[in-house]
């Protein structure tokens, strides 16, 4: 791997927050499982733009967005939305619109590309750092940012710092230190507030009722799934039309590729992210998760650890009594 692949610097810095707007101010009764609307909130990043969204708005972008073409729905958003990212793991989804965002940036050199957010867990198949390289190649008018566990270039370095095979002795661990933290970082570094995914409702598990714009108030974002609508067979049909790089591994039977220790190829019949964590009781890995296991399991961690600094410093004030007493 070249030094291209090389973790961004944490500056630790929040990314820009989304607040509730009172209720007493909106109000939408058809839609009360959204959130009450959100705008900028009070942080080290008040000089980002705001962002706000009232539930009357959002049901009212949802519903014209619903049934625009992909293409159109780029074209809309990189004009409302400031600081917008596309985060891709290089499924065919997301090259598809890596694919859509370049030809855009073509068509008028004036606007600013949208650039790429891609996690390194260090993980991934040999198979997906070869078509990075393709995709740089290929899109030379994008720009890549990649970010990878904090404090590790290599498998070995992570393994040293947090253990062998931690994706099996403690998955939401992993999880937060491959993933999440990762995301976190390149949100906060890159002022990140609004992104792309590559989510459809053909996939399956939680993804069959998900909208075009969602709120991500736990993460402070907005989140953007432009195919929202295609099928699988749709996505490849682009692919093959436009010769869009993929994947080597989907031509050997895989449909969505994550990490190696976690990603099968997917049976006859089967949801296309069926080989994602197969016979595990999860379908995401926490980046896309409300309230996640990780955060719970992060928490838990920092409570443990905070008792026993707490007790270790208890011992030695105990330690330093007895020996004056004596």
């Amino acid at each position: 791997m070249d030094s291209a692949y090389q973790t961004q610097t944490s500056s630790q810095q929040p990314s820009p927050k989304l607040g509730a707007v009172p209720d007493s101010k909106y109000h939408d009764n058809d839609n009360a499982s959204v959130d009450s609307g959100f705008a900028s909130g009070s942080s080290s990043t008040n000089d980002l733009p705001k962002i706000s969204l009232t539930p009357y708005h959002l049901k009212h972008l949802n519903s014209q967005l619903e049934n625009m073409q992909p293409l159109d729905i780029l074209r809309f958003v990189k004009l409302l939305f400031p600081n917008l990212y596309q985060s891709t793991a290089f499924g065919l989804t997301g090259l598809v619109t890596l694919d859509m965002l370049s030809k855009l940036a073509k068509e008028d050199p004036n606007v600013k590309p949208t650039d790429l957010i891609f996690l390194d867990t260090l993980y991934h198949f040999k198979e997906t750092y070869e078509l990075i390289d393709n995709v740089k190649t290929r899109y030379p008018n994008i720009k890549l940012h990649i970010f990878k566990p904090d404090g590790c270039e290599t498998a070995a370095d992570f393994e040293a710092k947090y253990g062998e095979k931690l994706y099996e002795t403690a998955s939401d661990l992993y999880d937060w230190y491959a993933k999440v933290e990762p995301q976190q970082r390149s949100y906060a570094e890159l002022d990140v507030a609004a992104v792309l995914t590559g989510r459809r409702r053909s996939q399956g598990g939680q993804r069959g009722d998900i909208p075009v714009i969602e709120i991500d108030e736990e993460r402070g974002i907005i989140k953007i799934n432009p195919l929202v609508n295609w099928t699988f067979k749709e996505v490849q049909s682009y692919v093959k039309e436009h010769n869009v790089p993929y994947n080597a591994l989907l031509d050997k039977g895989y449909k969505s590729v994550g990490d190696w220790h976690s990603t099968v190829p997917v049976g006859e019949g089967e949801d296309e992210r069926a080989g994602r964590w197969k016979g595990q009781d999860k379908t995401e890995c926490g980046i896309h998760n409300k309230k996640s296991r990780y955060a719970q399991y992060l928490e838990e961690m920092e409570a443990k650890k905070n008792k026993s600094q707490l007790g270790a410093a208890l011992d030695k004030v105990a330690d330093k009594v007895t020996d004056l007493v004596r």
